[in-house]
């Protein structure tokens, strides 16, 4: 089991006050790996998760990691919502590089489900989770669940909020929503597939062809202005269909000058971060942990203060449209 204690950056980015506003960050515990039996997958789920070591009635987020990465990746967010009230579960999928999954594996052309179903499995044994974390047990909302994603794993969490896949008949495939999930956060989430897509794209990639008109839970969606995919042939707008082709309530914060890595949040040494911005990284902490604090506690004005900030800031560093 690891401990980790707060960082400064995570303990700095909270500069907002006010109504379930949590201005110092508190210890983190983590588990890693919970191992949950996965029958017709190939070989066992691995989970991590992480708590905050005080707190009661938490609400939790379900994190759905890019292609490639595993259960230890994306710490300087998973800190972060850990360290400011969230217990963060973290499947490693069958695409992780830890894996080495041929690609001539019979499982790599439907690794998508896979990951749907993963994350759902995960919903199915929340009670092992709390088991596995001493000092966790009895702690956790059960009613308050958020999902998040990033890139493969936006797509992987789209789903879950609504999203489907079009076949080849033009029509939206199966609806594998689940309603246990009451609020998500898209980060660089594919756009409209179809003639969309690279020629690359779209002979790699055919489940890359999502219909979010069906995508009705309460998401936010976040995007860098400057994200140049090699996926799509339109440019960095392409990120922000999940937005634009939905129905509301919808939230969308663009990044200005965001790459893929938005400023660094899959690790604090990764080298494959191109456009390495602590700010950047910061106001994705501080900005989807206050919408999921909203989302899940109506009550709460976590969100409205953080956008109110960004919109006042005197050189902000993105800004926030909305729909209902």
């Amino acid at each position: 089991m690891e401990k980790e204690a707060s960082i400064g950056l995570e303990a700095s980015a909270t500069t907002v006050h006010g109504n379930g506003i949590i201005s110092t960050a508190t210890q983190v515990v983590s588990v890693s790996p919970v191992v949950l039996s996965a029958p017709g997958r190939g070989v066992d789920l691995q989970v991590r998760v992480s708590a905050p070591v005080t707190g009661n009635k938490l609400p939790v987020i379900v994190f759905a990691h890019g292609y490639g990465s595993s259960l230890d990746g994306y710490a300087p967010l998973v800190n972060f919502w850990a360290s400011h009230g969230f217990v963060v579960i973290q499947p490693t999928f069958l695409d992780s590089r830890t894996l080495g999954l041929s690609p001539e594996d019979p499982r790599t052309p439907v690794i998508w489900r896979f990951r749907v179903e993963d994350m759902k499995r995960i919903l199915d044994h929340l009670d092992v989770f709390e088991d596995a974390l001493p000092g966790l047990k009895g702690r956790v909302d059960h009613s308050r669940i958020a999902a998040v994603g990033h890139s493969f794993g936006a797509q992987t969490t789209g789903m879950l909020l609504g999203a489907r896949i079009i076949g080849a008949d033009g029509k939206p495939g199966q609806d594998m929503s689940d309603p246990r999930i009451k609020a998500g956060v898209l980060l660089c989430a594919a756009g409209r597939g179809g003639a969309d897509l690279t020629p690359f794209a779209a002979a790699h990639f055919p489940f890359m062809n999502p219909s979010y008109a069906e995508m009705t839970t309460p998401t936010l969606v976040v995007w860098g202005d400057k994200d140049d995919s090699f996926l799509t042939v339109r440019g960095p707008e392409w990120f922000m269909d999940p937005y634009t082709l939905s129905t509301g309530p919808k939230s969308l914060l663009t990044l200005f000058g965001g790459e893929h890595l938005l400023g660094g949040i899959s690790g604090y040494l990764v080298t494959e971060t191109t456009d390495e911005n602590p700010a950047r990284v910061a106001a994705v902490q501080r900005l989807t942990w206050a919408y999921l604090r909203s989302q899940l506690y109506p009550e709460d004005r976590a969100w409205s203060i953080a956008r109110t900030e960004l919109m006042e800031s005197p050189d902000p560093i993105g800004r926030v449209e909305e729909k209902a």
